[in-house]
């Protein structure tokens, strides 16, 4: 780490930096907000867009970036990017700066700046230890030398303010009206003061880091290319943005300061309300929306708000990209040129645990008024999903009531020798794969991608014997293009699988202690699968998402034996079963949903389970302890379809299914201890007692 004293330089890589401007989180403290100036060899800003703020938080040239707060390890970071290598020539200087509000610098425990490299290594730290009674800052300056870029502490305050910063480099800034240029006036040259010592840096929370992806050689459009339109105002008022350029989508970025009602429609050409772009009483609220410019006339905003707001009407260029470890909080629009991926989309619900998440993949290439996308996420609550995304150019709609974060997983790229030499096997089409158990004695996790050929129910893999018979092992319909099973169920040193209406595959085998511990709720999406050590338990299993295919949990034994714990049978209602133990306290537990199917499964005490009175009742799968001798039980059954039975099995002291004992509904002899019931209906046991 180079730590700096004020005056100071330091080389720093031309390369994409992150920066963060921070200060010790104390209650009560004045609040920072950074800034970034663009400036030519004139010390001067070309016009207001050349300030990157969070009011302002994207250069039109997508170089430089306002990332926002993050606050962690008793620390609170305002993070920045700059991507050297493509700010534009005539920039010559770039100025982190901040202004103060709610008192001095002086009065901001802690103040520093720290400069990170891509791969998270940091360039340089400055730490103010001299502030007083400035209201406004510049901490450090990067600039050109040599072909190269270098870091200056600057560490110079304004008592002044917001207003005596701008000023010395070319924005005049008037009381609620937007920064514009001012009349240049010779920069003084800033004298370096007596270096001080540097304080030891803090340790704070970091965002992931987000790489910034290639550039084309031949950049494609998302729209209409216009420097940025800024609106200002309190309450309600009616806007109009001329964006030239033509027609083509754009994005509107709104901010609202109070804790009120805060809504923006856009007006059609007779004026009348047309598109909801945002409605919201989130307190502080910041969203990012997606409309379309209509091109021949103008571009028409109607806001109704109770308090402070600001619009800024801005091309789709300006996006954030789709990166892994991306995070917001609200609605908002990011695009994506890279190729195939997974997105792992992870949302964090409102103050309440609750409200909704939706995302959308948008072609900008129709560039149709109207097109609103495919809606690949709708759920409310707090979720967990992974969803595919095909390849770019794309635009990505989120619409969110609180936090969230998206994680990129590109799609594996097989190549042949290395897959075989890693125990992967690739193919396309009908095939007979031989797999060898890494760990004779032991089961393996068998991760999976089949495409299906548009067979009915999609592709089958069956475990073959020596006389060509086979047992399902996995099938389309029901485990999805993508997951994780349980191969070697009894620690055979091999098996033969026999692959059945498949396009391209890939199975890859992994140590069976790569299976995650199950010791609380767990979300997830598609197939997958856990170990379990304790004492026998319940297991309950329900879904994250809207759809209705198949949900299932299974039990699996050292020696092989895999039985049924719970099913939902394709409905939204949760269902519930035995999770069954070895003599040691252990199984595996299997997972199988769709790649598209959200759920959560979480492991309950037996003393959750209902104990036969006098009337028990549930639907769908459910465990009952009936604790008197064996005896005549009443049973009765609402069938969900004409194949739905109702069947009921007998549980050991271990949870383990050992005898099925009834298979419909009327008067039963049921024995004591532990029942399991299966069925997708309702059901009800009776004692009569």
């Amino acid at each position: 780490m180079t730590r700096m004293a004020k005056g100071a330089n330091t080389p720093v890589p031309a390369a994409p930096l992150r920066v963060a401007v921070c200060r010790r989180h104390v209650s009560g403290a004045p609040v920072v907000d950074a800034s970034v100036l663009l400036l030519d060899a004139d010390g001067k800003v070309r016009g207001d867009h050349d300030l990157v703020f969070y009011n302002q938080p994207t250069h039109p040239s997508g170089t430089v970036r306002h990332r926002g707060a993050v606050e962690g390890g008793g620390q609170i970071a305002e993070w920045l990017e700059l991507d050297l290598p493509r700010i534009e020539p005539v920039v010559q200087r770039l100025v982190i700066a901040g202004s103060c509000e709610g008192g001095v610098f002086g009065q901001v425990p802690d103040l520093s700046l720290q400069t990170l490299t891509p791969d998270g290594a940091t360039a340089a730290f400055y730490a103010v230890t001299d502030a007083t009674t400035e209201t406004a800052f510049v901490l450090g300056e990067f600039y050109r030398r040599d072909g190269g870029w270098k870091f200056r502490a600057v560490g110079q305050g304004y008592a002044s303010g917001l207003a005596g910063l701008a000023t010395d480099f070319g924005i005049a800034v008037e009381e609620n009206a937007p920064a514009q240029p001012a009349v240049r006036q010779p920069q003084q040259p800033q004298q370096p003061q007596q270096p001080q010592q540097p304080q030891q840096p803090q340790q704070f929370q970091q965002p992931q880091p987000q790489p910034q992806p290639p550039q084309d050689a031949a950049p494609f459009s998302f729209g209409p290319e216009f420097p940025p339109a800024v609106r200002r105002g309190r309450g309600g008022d009616v806007l109009t943005v001329d964006a030239p350029g033509g027609r083509g989508p754009v994005v509107v970025e709104a901010r609202s300061e109070g804790d009120g009602y805060f809504a923006v429609h856009t007006l059609d050409a007779r004026n009348r309300e047309d598109e909801l772009l945002f409605n919201t009483t989130m307190p502080g609220f910041r969203g990012r929306a997606l409309t379309h410019h209509p091109g021949d006339r103008a571009l028409r905003l109607r806001v109704e708000a109770d308090d402070d707001w600001t619009v800024v009407v801005q091309p789709v260029s300006t996006a954030r990209h789709l990166s892994d470890g991306i995070q917001g909080t609200g609605p908002d629009v990011l695009v994506h040129r890279g190729a195939p991926a997974d997105v792992d989309a992870a949302y964090f619900g409102d103050e309440d645990g609750d409200g909704c998440f939706a995302l959308w993949c948008v072609e900008p290439a129709l560039n149709s008024e109207g097109d609103i996308g495919d809606l690949l996420i709708n759920e409310t609550g707090a979720l967990r999903h992974t969803v595919p995304l095909p390849d770019g150019p794309l635009v990505l709609r989120i619409e969110a009531d609180g936090p969230w974060t998206l994680g990129v997983r590109p799609l594996p790229v097989s190549d042949p020798a290395a897959d075989r030499a890693a125990g992967v096997r690739t193919g396309r089409g009908r095939a007979l794969v031989t797999l060898t158990n890494p760990a004779p004695g032991r089961p393996a996790l068998l991760d999976y991608t089949i495409q299906g050929d548009g067979a009915v129910f999609g592709y089958t893999v069956q475990i073959l014997d020596e006389y060509g018979d086979g047992e399902q092992l996995l099938r389309g319909s029901q485990d999805g293009r993508c997951g994780r099973t349980l191969l070697f169920r009894n620690g055979e040193s091999e098996v033969s699988l026999g692959v059945e209406d498949a396009a391209d595959w890939r199975l890859g085998l992994h140590p069976v202690e790569e299976a995650p511990v199950l010791t609380g709720p767990v979300r997830g999406t598609g197939s997958e699968v856990f170990r379990y050590d304790g004492p026998p338990a319940l297991l309950g299993v329900g879904r994250t998402t809207g759809d209705e295919g198949p949900l299932t949990t299974r039990t699996v034994q050292a020696h092989g034996r895999t039985v049924i714990s719970a099913d939902t049978c394709g409905r939204r209602r949760p269902a519930v079963g035995p999770l069954w133990v070895s003599g040691a306290g252990h199984c595996y537990v299997l997972v199988g949903a769709e790649d598209h199917t959200g759920w959560h499964i979480e492991p309950t005490g037996i003393q959750d389970v209902p104990v036969l009175g006098t009337t028990v009742s549930g639907t769908g799968y459910g465990v009952v302890h009936h604790p008197g001798p064996e005896s005549d039980v009443m049973v009765t059954h609402e069938p969900r379809g004409g194949l739905d039975l109702l069947v009921v099995w007998a549980l050991d002291e271990r949870l383990e299914p050992v005898r099925r004992v009834s298979t419909g509904a009327g008067l039963q002899r049921l024995p004591s201890g532990f029942l399991q019931i299966r069925t997708s209906g309702r059901w009800t046991l009776g004692t009569g007692g």
